[in-house]
């Protein structure tokens, strides 16, 4: 049922992106299509998930807020679609369990590093749980940047198609200095995405990733 599900929703949604979006979308080239992947995106609008799930040529599983699972019907929908629930604001170990699974498996992830919708649109401060988890499988890291989202759903009211670029970088990999990094190095780690993601943003929408530079390891 989900294979079948994520494939008929996929298909909707390039059609209604067709009607709402004026979408660019650049490096498609750059996702591997075997073995495992991790997919950081930014988060500003509820379509960033979605334009990963439509575009990115695998399948690929979600990480979605748990509250998501708490609404009836729509909780079966995201299930089916290839998501599970994390509970944000804490430490959720099955969340975790469950997406070391599915890259040990050479699966595709999708994480917002972020943890949440950023409400102005600016890159957020990147909370350390990718990082973790992509030191514990080795998974390579796919930036995935979306601009110009935000106001997808005001314009859609108004029948007005909004202009979005996706900009999707070279997958990377985090070179930790030791098998279990402390806090200390997984901000770092996290940092290093999160600069990855800004470089493929506007300048204006990089938020406080805008002006310092990472030390980036392919």
């Amino acid at each position: 049922m989900g294979k079948r599900f994520s494939w008929l929703a996929n298909h909707f949604l390039r059609l209604a992106f067709r009607l709402a979006l004026d979408l660019t979308i650049d490096g498609l080239d750059n996702v591997p299509h075997t073995g495992a992947l991790i997919v950081a995106i930014n988060h500003s609008s509820f379509v960033d998930p979605m334009l990963v799930g439509a575009y990115v040529p695998r399948d690929v599983a979600m990480m979605s807020k748990a509250e998501n699972f708490r609404l009836p019907l729509f909780k079966y929908l995201v299930k089916w679609y290839g998501a599970f629930p994390i509970e944000r604001g804490e430490a959720d170990r099955a969340a975790i369990k469950q997406a070391l699974e599915v890259l040990r498996d050479g699966r595709a992830l999708l994480m917002a590093p972020e943890g949440t919708r950023s409400s102005d649109g600016q890159l957020q401060a990147g909370h350390d749980g990718l990082a973790l988890i992509a030191t514990r499988t080795g998974a390579p890291i796919l930036p995935f940047a979306i601009a110009g989202a935000r106001p997808v759903s005001k314009n859609v009211s108004r029948l007005r198609r909004t202009k979005v670029r996706v900009n999707i970088g070279q997958p990377f990999r985090l070179k930790p200095s030791s098998p279990k990094p402390n806090r200390e190095e997984l901000s770092r780690l996290t940092n290093e995405v999160m600069f990855r993601l800004a470089e493929l943003l506007p300048l204006d929408q990089r938020g406080m990733y805008r002006t310092a530079q990472p030390s980036c390891t392919s």
